[in-house]
């Protein structure tokens, strides 16, 4: 494999037509005698959320039209990007069920849209400051109740002393955090020659996070030149604070179902677009090379996917956003009772244990030992190597034939979310048909190779609910 830098740059704005009204019906039963004999499934599966509820909607992103970026290639929010245009009114989560159902449909989709987009709201703001006694701790935060226990080890990453400015993505319990960190040399001993302080803010969403780092930016420059002015933040947060419903713990705003793909070119202002992280897919791809289709099968497995990298951590975070959009299915019915893919984020140590309770997700660690944790994840992402200790899916990280063609073709982020869609639309209309039997023809029309992808297609076949299909001699002794 060609070696690539892990810097290499992420912004390379593509235009991209909006995507069309997705079609197609949730699969139907069958009642076969016959099971395909699919590989064993030890995660549980039921009572899990459908994708993009509960947490956050499918990060698809906008599909922005022109390119920005500054020194070291990541997104460079302009100056305008967290001054919406006119003040927007804050709207109670509960609103959503309302905005969906009145009005018997009258309430148009971008409408809907626009009106979900305003609740993106934050939560908390806090200043995270490096203590050469005490080492990470937080400085000040609002509101002053709230649960930031171990925020100062997700806004400061391990290893960041080495660069000197960097922005990363967490989760904190039931939200989404942004922050953006900075290190200035001082002429103080101190300080020992650097002060270094991280900006940042909870949401109960990650997909608008990046409308504020502009924001974020700025003000940790503020606060290493001038510590304690803390009244643009305070003002920030009055501005921008969330209306959360009374005992609303867990509370994630979640885009009303499919509103996406066809409504997020029109309801996106411009400076949004410019710096969303899924603008870096045609990047992450580039970076993979090849790579990307094993990525995209164990995405689409909804398998737990750790990327390591050392800092800066944010071209990694965008590399999390990036594989969950690598699992992007448009489709109604599709993929109910599977384990959400769950983006973390940047994860340490302190995370093993919530980890440990995850059936799928993908994330990013600037610390090493988590390769020794291999109970924490399926498969560990260093650079451009993919490796597994899961027998069972050893196979998978070899290319077929169907895999290299499928990379050749691919020149847009939108690329997944098609293949995505052909594979369960193929599946949903076999199962459909009288004689419900998966032939190398109907496995080639998915844009799979019959023999190359037997393994991958037994995983998908039981993990979404279709093991009840019948599958040809020749197909399964392939």
């Amino acid at each position: 494999m060609v070696e690539r830098s892990d810097r290499a740059p992420l912004l390379d704005w593509e235009e991209v037509p909006s995507t069309e009204k997705p079609g197609g019906a949730a699969p139907a039963a069958t009642h076969s005698k016959d099971r395909v004999a699919s590989p064993c499934n030890s995660r549980a599966s039921s009572g899990c959320s459908a994708p993009g509820l509960g947490w956050s909607s499918s990060p698809g992103g906008p599909t922005p039209s022109r390119s920005v970026s500054n020194a070291d290639g990541c997104s460079a929010p302009p100056a305008t990007s967290n001054t919406p245009q006119g003040k927007k009114e804050a709207l109670h989560p509960d609103n959503e069920e309302h905005l969906s159902d009145s009005g018997s449909g009258e309430v148009s989709l971008e409408d809907r849209m626009v009106k979900w987009e305003e609740k993106d709201q934050i939560v908390s703001v806090f200043v995270v400051t490096f203590n050469t006694r005490s080492g990470n701790m937080l400085e000040w935060c609002l509101p002053k109740d709230i649960d930031l226990e171990g925020v100062e080890f997700k806004a400061i990453a391990s290893g960041s002393h080495r660069v000197t400015t960097d922005f990363i993505y967490f989760r904190k319990g039931c939200y989404f955090g942004l922050a953006c960190f900075a290190n200035m040399a001082v002429e103080s001993t101190v300080e020992r020659g650097a002060r270094m302080k991280s900006v940042g803010i909870l949401s109960p969403s990650y997909t608008l996070l990046y409308r504020y780092m502009s924001f974020l930016e700025h003000q940790v420059r503020l606060q290493l030149q001038s510590p304690g002015h803390y009244s643009p933040l305070e003002a920030f947060y009055e501005d921008k604070r969330a209306l959360l419903p009374p005992g609303g713990d867990g509370v994630v705003i979640a885009c009303p179902a499919n509103a996406w793909g066809a409504a997020i070119n029109h309801s996106m202002h411009p400076e949004m677009k410019i710096t969303h992280p899924a603008g870096c897919m045609s990047q992450f791809i580039r970076f993979f090379g090849e790579q990307i289709m094993v990525l995209w099968k164990l995405a689409l497995l909804r398998r737990r996917i750790l990327i390591f990298s050392p800092p800066p951590v944010g071209v990694v975070c965008y590399r999390v956003y990036c594989c969950c959009c690598l699992a992007n299915i448009s489709i109604p019915g599709i993929g109910v009772a599977v384990p959400e893919f769950r983006p973390f984020f940047y994860v340490n140590v302190a995370d093993i244990s919530a980890l440990e309770n995850e059936l799928s997700y993908v994330a990013c660690t600037t610390e090493k030992i988590f390769e020794e944790k291999k109970d924490l994840y399926d498969a560990y992402v260093d650079n451009q190597n993919v490796k597994t200790c899961r027998d069972g899916l050893k196979p998978l990280l070899r290319l077929s034939t169907a895999d290299r063609e499928k990379y050749r073709k691919l020149t847009e982020q939108r690329f997944f979310l098609e293949q995505n869609n052909r594979i369960f639309q193929t599946l949903s209309e076999v199962a459909g048909s009288p004689d419900p039997m998966l032939t190398q023809e109907s496995v080639r029309a998915m844009g799979l190779d019959p023999h190359g992808d037997r393994l991958f297609l037994l995983h998908l076949l039981e993990i979404y609910g279709y093991d009840t299909l019948l599958v040809s001699e020749q197909l399964c002794c392939s």
